[in-house]
């Protein structure tokens, strides 16, 4: 153990008989800063320990300092050093078996490098294919006779053949072999995605599409995308992500020939001539409304095979009977007030990416300042208290991992303007949100919020249907779960003094609340007892069996950290709580 620092020794002034928690200017950065007398520097005297949210200068008086990277600023990549070719050794001998030209692969800039290779733990001859932006370059992969792959540590990720790109026209495919085998059909403009495809069993893949966020701006001129990728379950998954992130009506779907995997088998299979026929017949994806069986041919084969998956677990295994969360599907959410429904949408988007590595994007005005609303959020992630009270609270060394591992994981959508609250505005960001960052999920939150832009003469109920079409026609397009949480119309105490438990059709506007979602959800709890721990989750419609079925539980709310977990006993709900039809009453009614 290192002997003590003072204060003094990191150049961190303390004013004299100051104490907990203070804001201080940064002697990293605040120096160099236009904003120079920016109090940047985090530092909690008692604890003996700091942070600069600008620059990232951390560390305590005890373990000494260092530098993280700011979870907001983009990351510093490191640039190979020049490239040193060598004799090829047999590479492109090599390459001509695999139908590519030595022309070709030359164009490419292919050629061979003797680079230690990890999984074999030695120094190996390899393949060598250098990514370049704009002629400079900026990785290399490496690839080995036994199909082991690296690329240069700390480089940026991009796409193979970047400079090819045509604004008319790219294809986009899933290795470099691929990428010179479309080329020895002729077509310059193709590109390879960096990383392969993500296995289908991978959870959090969103770090192999940043290289999409990184050159979006050029990509986004590409009127076309033909997808070419591998006719396999990974490339079926890199298929859907690519699509959901470009933009389904900017694609087109390429069919292999016979059983050819991949391009790189048809150009061996069947030549030149045929690989390009292939790229020509590309065809568009399934027109908006009109669907044929040979439309969605790969995704029957896969539903054959896999079988019809449930959503996601929510985190709670008693809910989890009643209620998973799919890609794809709206579920609203409703309650009386001061019933916790924010806080529990809260708590399952946590489960959400904890266990599943799911993305959000959030508009949620009545949680501001968004700084509080982050700090429930680390609650919620750490089980632990943001603030001080009679449970000790996170130190600081956690909030900082709570506040990057939510950066990772959630963003906010708040315009300065209130008129641009609008349903228009809220997707138009969340579609770019899709493209950029592969978000999962969009969150509205309460729908009461939203700038109402009825036109003259239309009915609430005819607005609210048009509103909930869009939303959920997004929702289906890009593959994002949408919640909104929408406040019932006003409720009145029973005789006994309590309010009955709502129902979809009691939130205020239109009884299409129900008939639009997927998904319907009520929170509910007695505010008479305000201490009481549990909180009732009704789940009151559910579209499709294998996401779940009409009941409810109890979780336990801790009032601490504002969390949720299950009873040890999990507790089905009572008959009290649903007042829609006997034709509609849940299977718990009468249990």
């Amino acid at each position: 153990m290192g002997a003590l620092k003072t204060w003094a020794d990191f150049g961190i002034d303390i004013p004299s008989g100051r104490s907990g928690e203070i804001d201080l200017t940064c002697p990293k950065c605040s120096p160099q800063r236009k904003k120079k007398n920016a109090r940047c520097l985090s530092v909690n005297v008692e604890k003996g320990v700091f942070s600069c949210a600008h620059c990232g200068f951390s560390g305590g008086l005890l373990e000494g300092a260092h530098q993280n990277e700011p979870a907001w600023r983009k990351p510093i990549y490191r640039k190979p050093s020049a490239f040193k070719p060598k004799e090829d050794g047999g590479v492109f001998e090599w390459l001509q078996t695999r139908g590519v030209s030595e022309a070709i692969a030359k164009r490419n800039g292919v050629t061979a490098a003797r680079v230690y290779m990890p999984q074999v733990e030695e120094e190996v001859t390899a393949m060598a294919f250098p990514y370049h932006r704009n002629g400079e370059l900026v990785n290399v992969k490496y690839r080995d006779r036994q199909k082991n792959f690296r690329m240069e540590a700390g480089a940026e990720r991009i796409l193979y053949g970047f400079d090819d790109i045509d604004d008319e026209r790219c294809v986009i495919v899933e290795g470099e072999i691929d990428k010179l085998s479309i080329e020895m059909a002729g077509i310059t403009s193709c590109v390879s995605v960096p990383d392969g495809a993500p296995t289908p069993n991978t959870k959090d893949y969103a770090s192999k599409f940043v290289f999409l966020d990184n050159d979006w701006e050029r990509l986004e001129r590409v009127k076309q995308w033909v997808i070419a990728v591998d006719n396999d379950p990974p490339g079926l998954r890199l298929e859907e992500e690519l699509t959901r992130r470009l933009g389904i009506e900017n694609c087109l779907r390429v069919t292999w020939s016979s059983d050819c995997k991949d391009a790189n088998d048809v150009l061996r299979s069947f030549g030149p001539a045929v690989l390009a026929e292939c790229i020509a017949n590309a065809q568009p994806y399934p027109i908006k409304g009109v669907i044929t069986v040979g439309d969605i041919s790969r995704e029957i084969d896969r539903l054959y095979a896999e079988g019809v998956k449930p959503g996601c677990s929510t985190g709670w295994k008693s809910l989890d009977e009643y209620y998973t969360v799919r890609l794809g599907e709206m579920t609203v959410i409703t309650g009386v007030p001061n019933s916790g429904k924010s806080n529990w949408l809260d708590a399952l988007l946590v489960n959400l990416a904890h266990q599943h590595e799911w993305r959000f994007a959030i508009f949620s005005p009545e949680n501001q300042p968004i700084q509080n609303h982050i700090s429930r959020l680390m609650e919620h992630h750490s089980r632990m208290p943001f603030r001080d009270g009679p449970t000790p609270r996170m130190d600081f060394a956690r909030m900082t991992l709570e506040k990057e591992w939510l950066a990772a994981h959630v963003q906010f959508m708040l315009p300065e303007d209130e008129s641009d609250w609008s349903v228009e505005w809220i997707l138009k960001t969340a579609a770019i949100l899709v493209r950029r960052t592969g978000i999962n999920a969009l969150v509205i939150d309460p729908w009461n919020e939203i700038e109402q832009q009825r036109p003259k003469g239309m009915t609430e109920t005819d607005y609210v249907s048009s509103c909930l079409r869009k939303i959920r026609q997004f929702g289906r397009r890009t593959k994002t779960h949408i919640f909104i949480v929408a406040h019932p119309q006003k409720m009145y105490r029973d005789k006994s003094g309590e309010y009955p438990v709502p129902t979809l059709y009691d939130i205020s506007g239109s009884a299409h609340w129900r008939n639009k979602a997927d998904n319907g959800i009520v929170v509910f709890r007695d505010i008479n007892e305000p201490d009481k721990p549990g909180v009732e989750i009704h789940v009151q419609k559910i579209r499709f069996r294998e996401i779940g079925k009409v009941g409810g539980v109890e979780l336990k709310y801790d009032k601490v950290t504002g969390g949720y977990y299950d009873w040890i006993r999990p507790k089905s709900l009572p008959s009290q709580a649903n007042r829609e039809t006997d034709e509609e009453k849940p299977a718990w009614w009468n249990q």
